[in-house]
């Protein structure tokens, strides 16, 4: 029993290893959904087939095989037919179009303002202000075209999201020390009488208010 746990195990390992060879060499930010969907399938296949008795050595090899080939045949039916591309694969969606959020793009996406800050803040940029274009990527990456004065002159001042989809962050104000009249109030100052109109508002100490509402 142990035994041939083991040689399902060394079997299914090397014919992974083999199958992701011959699928080509990928990066892990550079998998798609369809591909990740692919492995754990290929994974959970072998988990199951590695501990079932009536599951032999042959039975794991083809149907690893049979999987790999569907996957082979959808790539090329892929590369065949442009159209199934966005369908099976994904396609980059614009969540910053010159200088805006793509709020539709980003609730399509199901991503919230903080996390779209933190795909940024993976990338070096710490602030709305320096991004001209923003591509979220089929893999989940975000890929990002700087301002041309953000290359010049790069802020060093953190910015913090105060308001998020028309609510007012507390945890954000307590690390700068102010309070949600000083918000309303500051925001008033900048013409923005409606607190839920607003989708979006950063603050630094260096340049003050970066807004944008849902209109």
């Amino acid at each position: 029993m142990i035994t041939t746990i083991i040689i399902k195990v060394i079997v299914g390992y090397l014919a992974l290893m083999l199958v992701i060879r011959l699928l080509g060499n990928k990066e892990l930010s550079e998998v798609t959904p369809f591909d990740f969907v692919f492995i754990i399938i290929l994974g959970g296949i072998l988990t199951s087939a590695i501990y079932d008795d009536k599951v032999s050595i042959w039975v794991i090899l083809i149907t690893i095989g049979a999987w790999t080939v569907l996957n082979v045949i959808v790539n090329f039916l892929v590369r065949m037919f442009e159209k199934l591309r966005p369908v099976i694969k994904g396609e980059p969606a614009i969540v910053v179009n010159n200088g805006c959020i793509e709020i539709k793009e980003l609730q399509k996406k199901r991503i919230d303002p903080e996390q779209l800050r933190s795909l940024l803040r993976q990338q070096g940029v710490f602030t709305l202000r320096e991004v001209k274009y923003a591509l979220l990527e089929p893999g989940g990456q975000i890929s990002i075209m700087k301002k041309e004065s953000a290359k010049e002159n790069s802020s060093n001042v953190l910015s913090h999201l105060l308001v998020d989809k028309g609510s007012v962050k507390e945890k954000a104000l307590d690390k700068i020390g102010k309070d949600e009249q000083w918000v309303i109030k500051s925001l008033k100052d900048e013409g923005y009488e409606n607190l839920k109109k607003i989708y979006y508002a950063e603050w630094d100490e260096e340049n003050g208010f970066l807004v944008q509402t849902y209109d």
